[in-house]
């Protein structure tokens, strides 16, 4: 379990906490989306997830392993990957499979596991067979698949993603929000996905809002989903489409509030 313990957090020249108080956990197979205004607390919530920053206040344990102690440090990022907004920030190989065996590498593994790691997380990505393509000649979808294989190489229980679909064409989202889903349900990673997407609360098992650097919401997504102020406060717009499922509601029809894609209305209209 991946678990927050009134964790507060704030940065030197700040005037108020980027985090206070914060509590929640995330066990393994489940996805859990944490959204929120800008300024919110989300990147830096991210961040305390494997130790880039530890609390100034309350526990960040990963399996029960305390982010604030150093010398489990290097365990505990074995255990929790990272996937930012950018992925050329964590890009560093020369071609796609050397980038994906650097983590693996950098753990003194077998050449043969490494091996094995390396074809099994990009096979997982969809990225099998562009192993000797240099990372400059991806597009900027498949570098953010390049940046999950990376971190699914280190072979972790938990998956941390920081937005990583902002720079994304609407095809590129789709695939990246597709292999995230599948990480969670399918291959029973605990995955945190922060979000500004209102859709993306709609595919989590369980959705958290942070307004202030506060928990304001914690529970089902359609319960969120259900609360129009709260949405505002949190900086999450429905689109077209959520304004579509509510009219479509108002006439009595049976559109649930988490159908917030053209593909999720039809569904609930003909299914």
């Amino acid at each position: 379990m991946l678990e927050f313990a009134e964790v507060s957090f704030a940065y030197p020249t700040a005037t108020a906490p980027a985090l206070d108080g914060v509590s929640f956990s995330l066990e393994p197979g489940q996805l859990l989306v944490v959204v929120g205004a800008n300024g919110s607390g989300k990147s830096t919530l991210a961040r305390l997830c494997d130790g880039l920053l530890t609390p100034g206040g309350g526990r960040v344990l990963v399996d029960g392993l305390d982010t604030a102690d150093v010398s489990l440090v290097w365990d505990i990022r074995v255990k929790v990957g990272m996937v930012f907004q950018d992925p050329d920030d964590q890009i560093v190989g020369t071609t796609v499979d050397d980038d994906c065996a650097f983590g693996p590498e950098n753990l003194g593994l077998p050449p043969e596991e490494i091996v094995a790691r390396v074809a099994e997380a990009l096979t997982s990505v969809g990225m099998d067979g562009l192993e000797r393509r240099e990372p400059h000649l991806l597009s900027e979808g498949q570098k953010q698949r390049l940046a999950i294989a990376g971190a699914l190489a280190m072979g972790p229980r938990y998956l941390v993603f920081d937005e990583p679909s902002a720079m994304l064409d609407p095809a590129g989202r789709r695939s990246a929000i597709a292999i995230i889903e599948r990480l969670a349900h399918e291959q029973g990673h605990g995955v945190l996905l922060v979000s500004h997407d209102a859709a993306d609360v709609a595919r989590a098992d369980r959705a958290l809002a942070l307004s202030g650097g506060c928990v304001v919401f914690e529970g089902a997504p359609e319960d969120l989903l259900a609360d129009a102020a709260l949405l505002r406060a949190c900086g999450l717009a429905t689109g077209s489409m959520g304004v579509l499922g509510e009219r479509l509601r108002a006439l009595g029809l049976a559109v649930p509030v988490g159908a917030l894609e053209a593909e999720s209305v039809v569904d609930a209209l003909w299914p």
